[in-house]
């Protein structure tokens, strides 16, 4: 069935305002110049003074010092979570519900992107814990990475106590005990209602929480100025506990977590083969350039034009190129949800949260929402308020967080490849769907 040409110029005209807004979100932080290397700088520091400090007679007196720093600085990481998440949701759902309705292409898109989410949630929720059970943790792990000693593991609920726990009758208590699930489905039900309010009362409270989702972004822009020092305070305690092992545990978390991104950018090719009926020869070597981009910039956003280009040569038609791309970049992270979930339950193991069905149950379903509202920014930025909503709603400590953030920049990489790769995949996807009708 043709799409109507009004429902493809309202479309078009949404995803360009979000495209524009997510550039001068991007063109902002880059103005900040976030001291990424620095921080991974002060966490190798941090770990080789912890090392050498490691039992000596100022250990004791050293540590009190900048334990006390490291942990003013992710207490003040934490309190961003909670506004945050509910800015970003209300704002990101509110527009998926407001693109959905440009048209039958819109919401072809919206659901193959939803599947695909759903499909690295499912894989990541079965796959991390047996890829833990066949890798463990090194044992000098669970010492490198505790690195909050306040944090207390919360009670693993039954799955009536579970069930119950999804509605919240007092949303302030239930933000004031971090009881992040029911906050989350709110806010996601808030942000559809808010899509279906008038036009200008549907303005007023979509600028209001675009307002309060780019405020709190770049209150985390100042805290992350801060990163190089609290990752060295906080990296010295561990080392000073933990030895070498630290290194160690650090290289293992990460080769777990990129493990999740890569199954999702290997999905992508089966994707485009069986769905969008390109051959995989075709399909890599015209999403290489897009994939050389992305890696030199980690960021979907900047990959955009280099991904249109791979669709051209693809012989994907330029109204659907045009429409689902930007569409993607906008809403679609694809390796977010398998790789922000395998981050939590990485912790979960190291703490000794147990993984029953309802903790795992909780954690997907915390990052199959979030996903939506995320931004299109470098996972170093995000990376906090995207994990810890998952961690808090499966009652696993998010201190730990603050060391894993100094090596996101690794895990980054390929976040965008995979992001970047699945963007084509559904593009090529939609388009020879469209071709059916």
């Amino acid at each position: 069935m043709p799409l109507c040409a009004a429902n493809v110029t309202r479309g078009k005209g949404i995803l360009r305002g979000e495209v524009m807004e997510h550039r001068e979100a991007q063109a902002g932080f880059e103005a900040l110049k976030l001291p990424v290397w620095w921080t991974f700088g002060g966490l190798a520091i941090g770990l080789g003074l912890g090392v050498l400090l490691g039992g000596s007679a100022i250990e004791t007196p050293v540590l009190d010092i900048t334990e006390t720093v490291g942990n003013l600085w992710l207490r003040a990481l934490q309190m961003t979570i909670i506004p945050l998440v509910a800015a970003l949701l209300v704002t990101g759902i509110s527009r998926m519900v407001e693109t959905a309705s440009a048209g039958q292409m819109a919401r072809r898109t919206i659901f193959t992107i939803f599947a695909v989410l759903a499909c690295g949630t499912l894989f990541s929720a079965l796959a991390t814990p047996l890829l833990l059970e066949a890798f463990p943790i090194p044992v000098s792990a669970g010492q490198a990475l505790a690195v909050a000693q306040g944090d207390e593991v919360q009670a693993v609920p039954g799955i009536a106590e579970f069930i119950r726990s999804l509605v919240a009758p007092n949303l302030f208590a239930a933000a004031a005990e971090n009881a992040m699930l029911p906050l989350v489905l709110f806010f996601a039900l808030f942000g559809v209602a808010v899509a279906k309010l008038p036009d200008g009362q549907r303005q007023v409270m979509a600028g209001f929480f675009a307002a309060l989702g780019n405020a709190m972004l770049i209150i985390i822009g100042w805290i992350l100025w801060l990163a190089p020092a609290g990752v060295f305070a906080l990296a010295i305690g561990v080392a000073a506990r933990a030895g070498a092992g630290a290194f160690l545990a650090l290289g293992h978390y990460i080769l777990v977590v990129a493990s999740m991104g890569v199954a999702v950018l290997i999905a992508a090719y089966p994707l485009a083969l069986l769905a969008g009926r390109k051959s995989l020869g075709e399909f890599a070597r015209a999403i290489l350039p897009a994939q050389a981009v992305a890696i030199s910039t980690q960021s979907s956003l900047a990959s955009l034009p280099a991904m249109l280009a791979a669709c051209r040569q693809l012989g994907i038609r330029e109204t659907s190129a045009d429409f689902v791309l930007p569409l993607a970049v906008a809403i679609f992270r694809a390796t977010s949800p398998a790789m922000n979930l395998a981050v939590a339950i990485y912790v979960a193991k190291l703490t000794g949260v147990p993984l029953t069905p309802a903790t795992l149950t909780a954690g997907a379903a915390v990052a199959l929402v979030t996903t939506i509202g995320s931004v299109s920014l470098p996972g170093t930025i995000s990376f906090v308020a995207s994990v810890g909503p998952i961690a808090l709603a499966m009652g696993v400590p998010i201190g730990p967080l603050a060391l894993l953030v100094a090596v996101e920049m690794l895990p980054d990489i390929v976040r965008t490849l995979g992001n970047v790769s699945m963007d084509v995949a559904v593009s090529a996807s939609v388009d020879h769907t469209r071709s059916k009708d």
